[in-house]
């Protein structure tokens, strides 16, 4: 007698939120169900909050997370740089304060024969945002057309750009929900946010940029190196080269708290005034020799440092640079006369030093958060941003000061947020008579 085997019927949400309720591993499928129905909207946020909660109760594994990177990222288009033979990088940062470094580091990872399509976001909080300051420069267009990435990618090497609305659709849904549902910090959910983006931009290579501090995602070192670990471990088995730098973010990186003055020091820098912000430049070499390495175009990290230093010093990466910004409507004398063309508010405050000594600690978080009450930042998506608002930090953590010498310079254009700014800011710096010790940008290295 023939045993009559029943078919499977369609796949249900509510089966797989109750195998993940479970304990039990979800196959590509699966997620590959969840992220259609979160991106089309066939499945309903109740359901979408439910299984992320399911997900932060019972953690996935590595396997899973590079499952539902995969399903999230093709939920929507993706990117084809095929037509490029060179290698394709790209960079991602957890976010801090002053991190200028993606304006620099693009064209002048450029300079060294790989594509570096790179896609940024805005800022919200106390970090900044890569799109904001590119769009400090008047009429640079972010929001670039697919096919004239390419076009650009083919002609410069270099584009940067905002995510498309059909990039990693179900990431968007999804994300919101997390805020929503007390499931932000679940680590797999986090890595499989950030990469679905990245793996949807269709590069070889990624580095990332994972710091702590106060003015961090992460604040405890610990938890930094667990994020890196995972963010590493599930690019490689998505077929990505990856690799994480640990990086300091408990003070502001530079001298630049802001859209234009960050934008600013990028193009000094690149123009070769190495001294302005010494940890700037030391981050920024750091990162693009490791993606040179990482995309196999050098096998050498020293080799690689050597030749991104080059690439500065004989005025390549500023013309690159210079190129970008031509290509995408902004106006060159942005690299040619950068402290003519970028305009700080008109309304500005010295903070200075109220006794001698040294600058001991000047607070990430809280000088980030000053930013935002100046106008350089938003605390919704919604808010406008001051292009011209900010922070110059005039001394930095080590510098010795006389009494009454200036701190920082702040800038706004409102009477009431620079006063607001001003009070905030000084609460985040500490002078004292011992001067402290030194500290490293880059803590350890994830391969």
């Amino acid at each position: 007698m023939l045993l009559k085997i029943k078919e499977a019927g369609p796949m249900r949400m509510i089966d797989v939120i109750i195998k993940k309720r479970n304990g039990k591993p979800l196959t590509q499928e699966e997620f590959n169900f969840v992220a259609n129905g979160a991106a089309q909207g066939t499945v309903p946020d109740y359901q979408l909050s439910a299984f992320l909660m399911a997900c932060f109760l019972n953690p996935l594994s590595d396997k899973e997370t590079a499952f539902f990177t995969k399903a999230m990222a093709h939920s929507g288009g993706r990117l084809d740089f095929s037509s490029t033979k060179l290698p394709k990088v790209d960079k991602h940062s957890t976010g801090g304060v002053g991190d200028g470094i993606s304006m620099a580091l693009a064209p002048l990872v450029a300079c060294g024969g790989v594509a570096v399509p790179m896609m940024s976001g805005r800022g919200l909080g106390h970090t900044g945002g890569t799109l904001d300051k590119l769009e400090s420069m008047k009429n640079f267009e972010v929001r670039v057309p697919v096919k004239l990435i390419y076009r650009q990618i083919q002609k410069l090497n270099v584009c940067m750009f905002g995510q498309t609305k059909d990039l990693a659709p179900a990431d968007k849904k999804l994300y919101s929900l997390r805020d929503a549902t007390g499931t932000v910090e679940s680590r797999p959910l986090i890595v499989a946010s950030i990469l679905s983006k990245k793996y949807a931009e269709g590069v070889d290579s990624l580095l990332m940029d994972v710091k702590y501090g106060s003015g961090a995602f992460m604040q405890k070192l610990e938890d930094s190196r667990k994020l890196a670990r995972a963010l590493v471990n599930t690019a490689k088995l998505l077929g990505l080269k990856c690799r994480a730098l640990i990086t300091y973010m408990d003070q502001p990186l530079g001298r630049a708290i802001g859209n234009a003055n960050e934008m600013r020091q990028a193009v000094q820098i690149l123009k070769g005034n190495k001294e302005l912000a010494p940890d700037f430049y030391e981050l920024l070499i750091e990162e693009a020799a490791n993606m040179l390495v990482i995309s196999g175009k050098v096998k050498d990290l020293k080799k690689a440092r050597a030749l991104m230093e080059e690439k500065i010093e004989n005025g390549e990466a500023a013309a690159k640079l210079r190129e970008m910004i031509k290509w995408q409507g902004g106006d060159p004398k942005a690299v040619d006369d950068p402290d003519a063309y970028f305009k700080d508010a008109k309304l500005k405050f010295e903070f200075k030093a109220p006794a001698a000594g040294y600058v001991q600690h000047i607070d990430a978080k809280t000088a980030g958060m000053a930013g935002v009450l100046l106008g350089a930042g938003r605390n919704t998506m919604e808010d406008a941003i001051d292009y011209g608002a900010g922070i110059w930090l005039d001394k930095k953590s080590g510098d010795a000061v006389k009494k009454g010498d200036v701190i920082a310079t702040i800038y706004a254009s409102d009477k009431k947020r620079l006063e607001d700014g001003v009070a905030l800011f000084k609460t985040a710096v500490k002078v004292g008579k011992k001067k402290p010790a030194a500290y490293k940008i880059i803590k350890e290295v994830i391969k």
